[in-house]
């Protein structure tokens, strides 16, 4: 039984941004962490993916902070009370974005920095004051070090995301920043797992905090249909295309383990007539963010990216998760998958297992506690798409293999040369090697002997004579 936005205790204002986002019922996470961080205690809390762990904090950090309200256009009077701490960009910019949709009927202000960007515009923001300041870690320090962002007041500090930040190397930098915050605040860290090393970290930062796990560590969401495809490389477009075509999809996350590889399959998915978008840590922040954008409106079909979105990105029906490649990390597979499926809906996850990936799949695994079978596909009716490995053209057949003019030169560069039909220029011949041995006879003289100039007598033949010149004389010399 799930208990409805109405009944908790929020400020008309607050309920008022609720209802028009179109929150109804609350989520089991959403349900427990409220109520407690009402009263201002720490929490540890852990949910799945996409449960709506976002609103189980900022809700009920906002409530507690109207008391520091006011309308004053003074810097001073708007502090940084609260700051929540995540380890992406994109990550932060969504959080951002709901925490402003939530207080939009309020006299709070809040603001995002994070790294790729320009610090004057976010310095800008940050004088002239905000209650809510979302950031990622490296950015706030460069903030901090410039005397920017002042964290002396602050009462409330979120961690979210925080496994992945210890997994990125975040931890030396959250240290040094918890070391700017007020001893007496409320600490709130909000995860999809709990690791031996954040439940350390809890013990050092966290006091007393009330544990709140609405699903065993590491489980994956019961609306995700789970499944595993065989497939070779060479073959691994052939089943998206066909999977996309059988089930009538329309987007998904296509999910690859390298930024290199991330942007081959998207510009090959361009060529094949799909919507492509790509995103990775090579990507400019503001490309990112445009490429994000274009997929939230349906501009974009397929997104193709790395890890990097595979952290708490909320993006609403999406009905399919690609796994291109088997993540690395078997915790990684759980975020992946968690990017559909969300808020109760259906979702559809597959994952193509290259024959090398079996201890992979066997992590996957262990990790989640269900036994994974691997069928096969049938790709019969499949056609290859313009530009597949392994496959040339019928021009490419009568010219030798040579590459067509509407083919990108990049993709062709990165096939084997045996895979594309490579065929190297024959090396010229010289017709003297092809002829049989011919024994010279022993009274003819050496070819060097019988071309030789025929010299003067008693002078050698090796000795060239001096080339007589025409020369024009005084008379009398």
């Amino acid at each position: 039984m799930t208990t409805p936005y109405s009944q908790l205790p929020l400020a008309p204002t607050l309920a008022k941004a609720v209802a028009e986002m179109g929150y109804e019922n609350m989520t089991p996470i959403q349900e427990q962490a409220i109520p407690v961080v009402l009263t201002g205690k720490d929490v540890m809390g852990a949910a799945q993916t996409g449960t709506g762990k976002t609103a189980a904090f900022s809700l009920p950090l906002l409530q507690r902070l109207l008391k520091h309200e006011n309308a004053s256009t003074s810097p001073a009077r708007h502090p940084v009370r609260a700051l929540v701490l995540l380890p992406t960009r994109e990550l932060a910019d969504q959080v951002a974005q709901q925490i402003k949709q939530y207080a939009k009927y309020t006299q709070l202000r809040s603001t995002v920095v994070f790294g790729g960007m320009d610090m004057k515009p976010q310095t800008a923001e940050l004088k002239k004051g905000v209650e809510v300041l979302v950031a990622t870690p490296g950015r706030l320090l460069d903030h901090i070090e410039a005397k920017t962002a002042v964290l002396n007041q602050v009462e409330y500090v979120v961690l979210d995301e925080a496994d992945r930040m210890l997994d990125i190397g975040f931890l030396p930098d959250l240290q040094r920043i918890l070391s700017y915050l007020p001893k007496q605040r409320t600490t709130l860290l909000f995860s999809a797992t709990f690791s031996p090393e954040i439940k350390r970290l809890a013990g050092s930062y966290l006091q007393d905090p009330v544990t709140i796990e609405v699903a065993r560590p590491n489980e994956t969401a019961s609306t995700v249909e789970q499944r595993f495809f065989a497939a070779v490389d060479d073959d691994k477009r052939r089943v998206i295309r066909k999977v996309l075509g059988d089930r009538g999809l329309q987007q998904a996350f296509i999910f690859n383990n390298s930024k290199l590889g991330c942007a081959r399959l998207a510009r090959a998915l361009e060529r094949d007539g799909f919507k492509t978008g790509a995103l990775h840590g090579d990507k400019s922040q503001d490309e990112r963010l445009k490429t994000l954008e274009a997929f939230k409106k349906g501009e974009v079909h397929l997104l193709v990216c790395t890890d990097v979105a595979a952290r708490g990105l909320d993006i609403k029906d999406v009905p399919a998760v690609f796994n291109y490649d088997v993540p690395f990390n078997a915790e990684d597979y759980v975020h992946r998958i968690g990017r559909t499926g969300r808020a109760g809906a259906s979702g559809l996850a597959v994952t193509l297992v290259a024959p090398s990936d079996n201890r992979l799949v066997a992590d996957i695994e262990k990790l989640i506690k269900k036994k994974i079978e691997v069928e096969a596909i049938e790709l019969g009716d499949e056609r290859r798409g313009r530009g597949d490995r392994g496959e040339r053209s019928d021009r490419g057949e009568r010219e030798g293999g040579y590459r067509r003019r509407d083919e990108d030169p990049r993709d062709v560069l990165d096939t084997p040369r045996e895979r594309r039909g490579f065929r190297p220029a024959p090396a010229p011949r010289d017709p003297f090697f092809d002829k049989p041995y011919e024994a010279a006879s022993a009274e003819a003289p050496p070819v060097w002997e019988s071309q030789r100039p025929a010299g003067r007598p008693g002078v050698s033949a090796n000795i060239k004579t001096k080339r007589k010149v025409a020369a024009l004389f005084k008379p009398g010399e």
